[in-house]
């Protein structure tokens, strides 16, 4: 995979997200991927599409790329997440840092701003 890809695999994955399109999202995973947030983990697509699809739902978070690097496979990715939360417009600052494999999502571990849980 050239740099380039791995660019374009992390925008998708972000213009997905922000359109709250569960099945362009999904399709950006391997079978297999994991996705740490925090204490959270979860792994398969069928976890991620209830992690996704509760976030979508209930959050309502919009995604920033501010920074991002490759390398291969790998990439790393600074981003301003905006959420709402007991009512509340939230601006978080985030770290991401993702495994590609076949030009899909393999594994992320995500990193916010305090801490990766809303509270």
């Amino acid at each position: 995979m050239i740099e380039g890809d791995a660019a374009a695999v992390l925008r998708r994955h972000v213009d997905a997200f922000n359109a709250r399109d569960l099945d362009a999202l999904m399709a950006g995973f391997t079978e297999d991927a994991s996705w740490v947030t925090g204490t959270s983990v979860a792994r398969g697509v069928g976890e991620l599409t209830e992690l996704f699809s509760g976030a979508m739902a209930g959050l309502l978070p919009t995604l920033t790329i501010q920074n991002l690097l490759t390398e291969g496979d790998w990439a790393a990715c600074q981003m301003t997440e905006t959420l709402t939360a007991a009512d509340e417009e939230r601006t978080f600052f985030i770290a991401g840092f993702y495994e590609l494999r076949g030009g899909r999502i393999a594994s992320a571990k995500i990193y916010r701003e305090g801490s990766a849980e809303i509270g």
